[in-house]
């Protein structure tokens, strides 16, 4: 038998079934013994993936494939960390209250690395850490929360199909 083929996406995006450890939030909370999920697994519940060229995304045509499929036409760029964002902490703990959209959630983490949580079907959180070059979409719908890991710095391009 040949070795199985890796998923690049895992390199850059792996999830989990988080603990319910009040411990800081900006901590990988893994349950004892760790239990990790699939991006196939996550897929299912309408949490989509991608691994991007995060040092040309300017000029990557995968990206630009994604935007034009998908009808995204607005694009920004959010940088979390001490040093940009004015009441870092309480603005940290505001991204981590539960919320959910009317809309999909576009997330391409082009610097740094954070988890985007999300409930699964039994309301268990899933905590989806996404590192350079790592691209989620969050369905319409669904449940989800976000945080820093603790090197407290991402920098994501968000983008909509529309603004608003």
């Amino acid at each position: 038998m040949g070795e199985a083929v890796k998923d690049g996406r895992e390199e850059v995006i792996q999830a989990w079934y988080m603990d319910d450890s009040e411990e800081d939030q900006r901590l990988p909370h893994h349950k004892n013994p760790k239990e990790f999920i699939s991006l196939d697994k996550l897929a299912e519940l309408g949490v989509l993936s991608w691994r991007l060229d995060a040092d040309n995304y300017e000029t990557d045509e995968e990206l630009k494939k994604i935007r034009e499929s998908r009808g995204y036409s607005y694009m920004d760029f959010c940088e979390v960390c001490p040093e940009k964002l004015q009441n870092y902490e309480e603005k940290v703990k505001s991204f981590f209250e539960e919320h959910l959209h009317t809309d999909e959630e576009i997330r391409y983490c082009v610097a740094g690395s954070g988890y985007f949580d999300v409930r699964d079907r039994n309301e268990a959180w899933i905590r989806v850490w996404v590192k350079k070059g790592g691209m989620i979409v969050l369905p319409a719908g669904i449940y989800h929360r976000f945080t820093v890991d603790s090197d407290n710095y991402i920098k994501v391009q968000c983008n909509a199909a529309f603004r608003g």
